[in-house]
């Protein structure tokens, strides 16, 4: 007889964490349920992470192997393409989650009844802990996706974008893959679309989830051109929103969020090699010169005196 599918399946993309496996794996045995999966996918480590991985004897615990490394996209649509259960989540590798989190997330949406639901986290660096809340005062009342987009300048669901910050129905399907081109920001395409196209979400006061800030070799510490990766991954956003009903009025929320993360990346440039802040330069200006005019016009001005110093900067124009 076969096992009965799980409720809440758990994609854990890894690659080369050996450091923090320890603590994943206690999060794990304080999390396991018989009707939660946890599926570990180790993308092409090449330190102790998958013998680790394999002599840790987790009950519910599979561990699935891309030889080559795909990077986290690609990972967690590995993880995606085996997930059995009714909803599923994520986790990176080097974080961790509070004891029985997991049922308490999949507790959430069942009760909900929604297509998705977002949580808060706690941002860790060293020994400091600091509460990070969705932007969504309404709790626990089923809302609609798309309405949590705007407004233009203040932060909305679509600026809280961690994939693993929240619990999906996997029914959503295509709706939960990840553009597996991009190494960095591939969250930004993601949580645009699913605040587009899915039918329902809610926001639970829930912060189980625990990030490791300040992780020496973590995508956000390398400054190697995946950095520039957010070019590409806002270019999606702008060229999906093309074909939406509502394409103007979202396309001015996209570009102001466009240059706030621009002006982040020049603000931070010099963690880059010289020849990539060059290209940082080169694709910023090319990017914010084919902007719609009027909708560059929102939007520095909700930028602050700091960041449109930058702009003025890059552009050559007074501030």
């Amino acid at each position: 007889m076969a096992a009965a599918a799980p409720r809440l399946s758990v994609v854990i993309p890894m690659r080369d964490v050996q450091t923090y496996v320890g603590d994943l794996l206690l999060t794990l045995r304080r999390n396991t349920a018989p009707d939660i999966e946890f599926l570990a996918v180790d993308d092409g480590s090449r330190d102790d992470t998958p013998r680790l991985l394999a002599e840790s004897g987790v009950p519910g615990l599979t561990v699935l192997t891309n030889p080559s490394p795909l990077g986290l996209s690609g990972a967690r649509n590995t993880g995606l393409d085996a997930a059995r259960g009714e909803f599923v989540t994520f986790l990176d590798g080097d974080d961790w989650v509070a004891p029985g989190y997991f049922t308490a997330l999949a507790d959430a949406i069942d009760g909900l009844g929604c297509d998705f639901v977002r949580v808060d986290h706690v941002q860790v660096t060293g020994r400091r802990h600091v509460l990070h809340r969705a932007p969504m005062g309404r709790r626990g009342k089923v809302l609609d996706p798309r309405a949590a987009i705007l407004p233009v300048h203040d932060r909305s669901m679509v600026d809280y974008p961690y994939a693993w910050a929240g619990v999906y129905r996997r029914s959503l399907g295509d709706l939960l893959r990840f553009h597996d081109v991009l190494h960095t920001a591939e969250d930004r395409p993601w949580i645009w679309r699913l605040h587009r196209e899915a039918a329902s979400y809610a926001v639970a006061s829930l912060a189980g989830v625990f990030y490791r800030r300040a992780v020496s070799g973590s995508l956000t510490q390398i400054g190697d051109a995946r950095q520039l990766h957010f070019f590409d991954a806002f270019d999606l956003v702008l060229s999906e929103l093309e074909t939406d009903p509502e394409a103007e009025k979202l396309r001015r929320k996209a570009v102001r969020t466009y240059c706030a993360l621009i002006a982040h990346h020049l603000a931070e440039r010099d963690r880059l090699t010289p020849p990539l802040r060059r290209e940082l330069r080169r694709r910023a200006r090319r990017t914010v010169e084919g902007f719609p005019s009027d909708a560059l016009a929102e939007a520095l001005p909700g930028l602050g005196a700091d960041r449109r110093d930058l702009f003025a900067d890059l552009l050559g124009i007074d501030a």
